[in-house]
């Protein structure tokens, strides 16, 4: 798996949790869906995306989205 692929799993894994938790627990959680979303907005305009760095250093491998 590349960096890409564990981002965007990530991503859509945290934004899922977070709707759940929003249902059935707080509509507070949506506060971290948004958080997660405007992530990956702002990164796909600018290429930077702190989970890309963190996983390039254990030693993924990058995809073409995330230098």
């Amino acid at each position: 798996m590349n960096i890409d692929r564990f981002v965007l799993a990530f991503a859509g894994t945290v934004i899922l949790i977070s709707a759940i938790l929003a249902w059935q627990v707080n509509t507070g959680w949506l506060l971290l869906t948004g958080f997660v979303g405007l992530n990956l907005l702002q990164s796909a305009f600018t290429g930077f995306c702190p989970l890309a760095k963190i996983l390039a250093v254990f030693g993924l491998k990058s995809g073409c989205a995330f230098k």
